[in-house]
Order: structure tokens, then C-alpha cells, then sequence
């Protein structure tokens, strides 16, 4: 008979079900006691032996997971937060809602431990040294008081809160970036993938994999347009669009700087100066999302099972998908409705209801049944923004 333990090949790991653990310890033991003996499960040495085959069948599950664990693809929880390390990632932790300042002032003006508020009166933290380049405006990246999912609309950041000689004035030129929870497996998993292209063979690749290593950066999308003519998204000829969602404003600039070839130009609604090893100073442009805030309306007949706990896997699971598209939508340049239904049938209790029907909407409109999206727009979704309906 087959072994009853795990085996590893050129195609992997396999492991033998618990039935195939249990007909060996029973095959062994009538080639012991005899063909005759009663092994049945209403039996004292039948139950003996299937405890033994439950636990040879736990060892060897256990053994698929630490075989799983040392593949980015596979490992999970802890597991992953270790193997990724050998590309010098980590799962980025828990963060406050993060916005890009424009800072505008005398030149030469050094602000410390500065804070700006919002028009709800919500403080916004500054980096603890800012200083006030020669062209007379500055644009970093501040950091909630407050932890959570702090909104912030263009233009609301307006309020100095700390007063300061030679800072004139401060505005947000694009949404805040809502805090984030711990990294989930898939979006970590998503980031190793991407940071392989580090060591690249195309330049472009190599700034892909640079930008998305950076701390805090949760969605980002690069347009190329390598044609002579602006292109249907106004990129300018020979020059590169970066759409970043998180991370540090100066880190993204730096690194876009140092990464791309000479000459290239950067395209983009913020504009961050950085000085290169020479001293010289170069605008380095890229984008940030615009937020496009997403409504389902979902109508289900429950079945037998339902409950208040499967309704709220339902909204996470339309959630989860619809925070996860990438910015501008993918090829399609549009959020789903396929796919939220496919997320939504994917939970754990999809037997305990019936979709009757599903309908996403935006400021812009209610879907067709898609939400077309922006080359730099960003959905978003709250779990207040799905809404459950029995259906009569």
C-alpha cells in the first residue's frame, strides 16, 4: 500500500486523505492479528486506529503548511510577513489617513513640528522640519492627529494651526488618502510580485517595483506615452505618469528621480522639487488619486442559515473588491458589477441567500451597470455605502 505520509516531488507536496491514513493502519493490522479481525467504527480497535489516523493526517497537513510557508504565493499570516523579507519587503502596519500639503511661504523658512487643519477642525501633521525652497512653495505629505479613516476634500486644508514667521499659506491640492489597515495577504502578495521587477531589464519596471516598496503606498498606476503627440489622457510626449495612493509625497519624487533615464520628462498634479547629487533642483511630477466614492444597493431573498453575520460578510466582500481595483480601473477603466456579484458569492455563507439584483452608483451617476473611472481616479467604498434589502 501507498506510505501514508507525505511525499515531495518535481510537482510539489502531496498528501494522502485521511481515509488513505486509516485503510493503512487498518491493512497493517490485520497483517497482524489476522484478516478476520473487526475494525469497523463501532469498534474499540477501530476507534483506536482512527485516532492514530487522524493524527498522522494532522502531521501531515501541517507539513503541506511549512512546505507552503516558504513560498510568497502560498504562505500565510506571520509566514508571509517572514519570506517576503527576502525582497526586502514588510507588511506595511496599520496607518492614519495621509494628505499632500502645499506649503507657501518666504524662502528660507523653516517650519518645525508644523500642523495644518482641516475645515472640520481636524489637525494635520507636517514632517518635524519643513523648509521653504527658493521658489517660494513646498509640497509634503502630513499625517492625521487622529488614527482611522480621516476624509479630507480638495481645498479644505486651509488653516495654518501652528503659526508660524514666513508660512503664508497651505492647501490641499487633492483628497486625503483614507488609513489603512493592516496589509492583507493578497495586497502583500500583490507587492512581492511587483518588487521582483526591482532588478528589471526595462527601466520603466525597475520604477514600478521602486515606487511600490515604498512605506505606506497602497495603489499606484504608471501610464508610458513614448509617441510624439500628447496622448488621450493629456500625458505629454516622451514622458511618464505616475498615480500614487499612500506614501510619502518627497520619497515618491526622489525615487522617481533617481530611477528614471535622463531626459524623461514626469507628468502629474503634484509637483515635489528634488535636488540630485549635484545639487541641482528638478521638478519631479506625478499624480494623486482622485477618489471616486462608490454606493451598492443590494436586494437578496434569505434562505435558510441567513443571518446578520453572512450580511455583513456580504458588504466586506463588495468592499474589499471594490477598494482593491487598481487606480484607473484596469483595461477596462471600469469597477465591475460582474465582479462585485463574483466577490459577494465568494463568502463563506453564499448558500444562505439569492441575489435578486445589484446596482453600483457615483457622484456621476448609477452604474451602466459598470462605474467608469478616470485614467487617475481611485474607487472607494465604506461599509456604510452598501446597503441590504430584502426583497418582498
Amino acid at each position: 500500500m501507498a506510505t501514508p505520509v507525505c511525499t515531495i516531488d518535481e510537482n510539489g507536496i502531496h498528501a494522502p486523505t485521511y481515509q488513505a491514513c486509516l485503510d493503512y493502519f487498518k491493512a497493517e493490522y490485520r497483517g497482524i492479528y489476522g484478516q478476520d479481525v473487526y475494525l469497523e467504527n463501532d469498534s474499540q480497535d477501530g476507534q483506536l486506529l482512527a485516532l492514530f489516523a487522524l493524527a498522522l493526517h494532522d502531521a501531515n497537513s501541517m507539513s503541506v503548511s511549512v512546505y507552503n510557508a516558504f513560498s510568497p504565493s502560498s504562505a500565510q499570516g506571520v509566514g508571509l510577513s517572514r519570506v517576503v523579507k527576502i525582497n526586502g519587503l514588510r507588511r506595511n502596519v496599520a496607518t492614519s489617513s495621509t494628505v499632500d500639503l502645499r506649503i507657501v511661504g518666504v524662502a528660507g523658512t523653516t517650519i518645525s513640528n508644523g500642523a495644518a487643519a482641516d475645515d472640520a477642525g481636524n489637525r494635520w501633521l507636517l514632517p518635524v522640519n519643513v523648509t521653504i525652497p527658493p521658489a517660494g512653495e513646498i509640497t509634503v505629505t502630513a499625517i492625521a492627529a487622529q488614527p482611522g479613516d480621516m476624509k479630507a476634500a480638495p481645498d479644505t486644508i486651509t488653516t495654518i494651526a501652528t503659526p508660524t514667521r514666513g508660512w503664508q499659506s497651505v492647501t490641499n491640492p487633492s483628497d486625503a488618502v483614507p488609513g489603512a489597515p493592516v496589509e492583507r495577504d493578497a495586497a502583500l502578495r500583490r507587492r512581492q510580485a511587483v518588487s521582483t521587477a526591482l532588478p528589471s531589464r526595462t527601466v520603466l519596471e525597475g520604477i514600478v517595483g521602486a515606487v511600490a516598496s515604498i512605506s505606506g503606498v497602497n495603489r499606484y498606476r504608471v501610464y508610458e506615452n513614448d509617441t510624439d503627440i500628447t496622448d488621450v489622457n493629456g500625458i505629454p510626449s516622451h514622458s511618464i505618469a505616475f498615480v500614487v495612493e499612500g506614501g510619502d509625497a518627497q520619497t515618491i519624487a526622489e525615487t522617481i528621480a533617481r530611477k528614471k533615464t535622463p531626459g524623461a520628462g514626469t507628468f502629474g498634479s503634484t509637483t515635489v522639487t528634488v535636488i540630485d547629487a549635484y545639487g541641482v533642483t528638478h521638478d519631479v511630477r506625478f499624480s494623486r488619486p482622485v477618489q471616486v466614492d462608490i454606493s451598492v444597493a443590494i436586494v437578496l431573498k434569505p434562505l435558510a442559515g441567513y443571518t446578520t453575520g453572512v450580511e455583513e460578510s456580504i458588504k466586506q466582500a463588495a468592499v474589499d473588491y471594490i477598494n482593491a481595483v487598481e487606480i484607473g480601473g484596469g483595461e477596462a477603466r471600469v469597477v465591475e458589477w460582474g465582479e462585485v456579484i463574483e466577490a459577494i458569492k465568494s463568502i463563506a455563507g453564499k448558500d444562505a441567500f439569492r441575489l435578486v439584483s445589484l446596482d453600483l452608483s457615483s457622484p456621476g451617476g448609477p452604474g451602466t451597470p459598470d462605474i467608469t473611472l478616470a485614467f487617475d481616479e481611485a474607487s472607494h467604498c465604506d461599509i456604510a455605502d452598501v446597503t441590504v434589502s430584502i426583497a418582498p
